[in-house]
């Protein structure tokens, strides 16, 4: 007779990629499991690299892991090859780690694409930016609850991102969001999601950054909701739209106010 199990182990991805750059070249890259990173060929002075994770999405016991370290006075463009997808999970929940450091005169571009939310999805992110000195940092992230073209509803979902900068060991910018059961049934509020189904933050974190909030606010927001502040060192924008694609635009306005040249080329506008 055949022992069956009626509740068998599934298999899970895994994968770590890390990147180390300094202000002459690359010193490290590796790379393990569904995770990669490539650094494409570009015109410019600027290194780009793209993460990239070949399971196609994230659901529940996945994990993975990128890391990125810039050595003083390097620059870097960094991003996903395309947006990362949370699918629903059967119980246990995806975690993703973002690790990044820039150090003494460096300058960071985090541009990650849109991660998007599929009903029942359960993800747990962190991501955790270590600047030193006068490090500067260029920080945007989107968030779509499904696609709006698809007919998509998100009715259930465990969403836990949790985001923090600090400079020299100091806090200075820490932004959780959670979406739960509990805020989809309010996301009319407007203290919720205002009725929107994609959010985004884009942050400047560098010494005089207050001072781009004129220049951010003179994009016009077509079809996004968004308002902008800038304190001590910090200009940080958030805006909400009924369709990711509407604030994908938005976001790709901002980033070019905010930074000379191109988006990444992997962007699809």
């Amino acid at each position: 007779m055949y022992d069956l199990d009626p509740s068998p182990t599934l298999q899970r991805a895994r994968g770590h990629a890390a990147v180390d750059l300094s202000a002459t070249g690359l010193q490290r890259l590796y790379q393990a499991g569904s995770a990669k990173a490539f650094l494409p060929r570009v015109h410019g002075a600027t290194p780009e690299v793209v993460f990239l994770n070949t399971a196609g999405g994230l659901t529940g016991g996945d994990r993975f892991r990128y890391a990125l370290d810039l050595g003083p006075g390097a620059r870097a463009v960094a991003t996903t090859q395309t947006a990362e997808r949370a699918y629903a999970t059967t119980g246990d929940q995806a975690e993703m780690e973002v690790a990044l450091s820039v150090g003494v005169g460096a300058a960071l571009d985090w541009l990650p694409q849109e991660t998007i939310l599929y009903d029942r999805a359960g993800l747990r992110r962190r991501t955790q930016v270590a600047l030193t000195g006068d490090a500067r940092l260029l920080w945007a992230e989107t968030v779509v609850l499904g696609r709006a073209a698809m007919g998509e509803t998100v009715a259930a979902l465990d969403f836990c991102d949790r985001r923090a900068v600090t400079r020299d060991g100091v806090p200075v910018l820490i932004e959780p969001v959670r979406i739960d059961g509990a805020v989809l049934e309010r996301r009319g509020g407007a203290a919720v999601l205002g009725g929107a189904r994609a959010l985004a933050t884009v942050a400047l974190v560098a010494p005089g950054a207050e001072d781009a909030v004129g220049g951010v606010r003179a994009v016009a927001p077509e079809g996004v909701e968004a308002a902008a502040s800038g304190w001590d060192g910090k200009c940080l924008v958030r805006a909400v739209a009924a369709d990711g694609f509407a604030l994908r635009r938005y976001v790709a306005r901002l980033l070019q106010a905010l930074r000379p040249g191109p988006l990444p080329r992997v962007w699809q506008m």
